[in-house]
């Protein structure tokens, strides 16, 4: 009988994107092992800085600044083996050293001496004076910059002004982060997002309808699900010109709309409730998607007056 031979060949590590890789450089930078809230703030603030190879982009969230894509890469790191799997701080395994040794560039690196030492209440609030729109959804702001009125202020100012009477959008997250996504619906002062559909599920990380409503409700906004408005997929797939878009909408509005007219009247009383509400699909331009046809129907129940906008990002 032949003993079995078990391979002894190295594990072939797995190829980083250049953001990944500029996250686990600036760890290393900051030496290796920094606490959760400290690292979100530091990589918020690398990325604003010009030139930077930062490519994460952030939300105003309940302790300011936040990427949810690092925290969706974070989890893969740490499944590759470059990161701890800590709760309490980001930390650099050997193997992610390994894999950033050398590449540092001399601007992370003033970056990371800069702000060696700013760290806790002090880092929080000096993102929060620095930028003040990523202050609006904190929890903590009263407290970190208590006596700091101007500061106050200008977060005051960042808001979006409350919605007096309701108004109707749409937007479609084609080509767009999650980050990028939501701050369009913020800034716009959308109070409730509603996904119209028919399949809530994307490939695109943020985008699901679970991680879409967990991450609409940590920046106060409401998600609401009408499925019965979406198309089913299979009758997207052969769409090429804009002639076949146009085929199928007029399909949709002539048969299928008018048999949701329950849904459409769930919509307007959201509206006419106060809520500034954004309907919302795939396809960055309106005209090839769905959601303007639901608009438009909305605008009848309403009445004169009620016109969507259509909010690019």
């Amino acid at each position: 009988m032949t003993a079995s031979r078990t391979s002894t060949a190295p594990r072939r590590a797995p190829a980083l994107l250049d953001r990944q890789r500029s996250l686990l450089e600036l760890l290393d930078a900051l030496g290796g092992r920094v606490k959760k809230l400290d690292f979100q703030k530091l990589l918020f603030l690398y990325c604003q800085e010009p030139g930077s190879r930062g490519a994460y982009e952030f939300v105003p969230y309940h302790f300011g600044a936040f990427s949810f894509t690092s925290y969706a890469d974070r989890r893969k790191l740490i499944e590759h083996g470059f990161l701890t799997a800590d709760d309490e701080q980001w930390q650099l395994t050997q193997e992610g050293r390994d894999a950033v040794a050398g590449t540092q560039d001399m601007m992370m690196a003033s970056f990371a001496d800069r702000h060696r030492r700013l760290r806790g209440n002090a880092l929080v609030a000096d993102t929060y004076r620095k930028f003040p729109y990523y202050g609006i959804r904190s929890e903590i702001a009263d407290r970190i910059l208590r006596g700091d009125n101007d500061a106050l202020a200008r977060i005051a100012a960042a808001r979006p002004t409350p919605p007096n009477a309701g108004r109707l959008c749409t937007i479609g997250y084609e080509g767009l982060t999650v980050e990028r996504y939501l701050n369009a619906i913020i800034r716009a002062g959308v109070t409730l997002l509603c996904d119209v559909r028919r399949n809530p599920i994307s490939r695109k990380y943020g985008f699901a309808k679970s991680t879409l409503a967990n991450a609409c409700q940590g920046v106060g906004v409401r998600y609401e699900h009408l499925p019965e408005l979406g198309i089913a997929s299979e009758q997207r797939r052969s769409l090429v010109t804009q002639a076949d878009y146009n085929a199928l909408f007029d399909e949709y509005e002539r048969r299928y709309l008018p048999t949701q007219l329950a849904a459409v009247k769930q919509l307007a009383s959201w509206i006419s409730d106060g809520q500034r509400v954004a309907l919302t699909c795939y396809e960055r331009l309106p005209q090839q998607c769905h959601r303007h046809c639901v608009g438009e129907a909305v605008e009848k129940v309403l009445g004169a007056g009620m016109v969507a906008t259509h909010l690019c990002a």
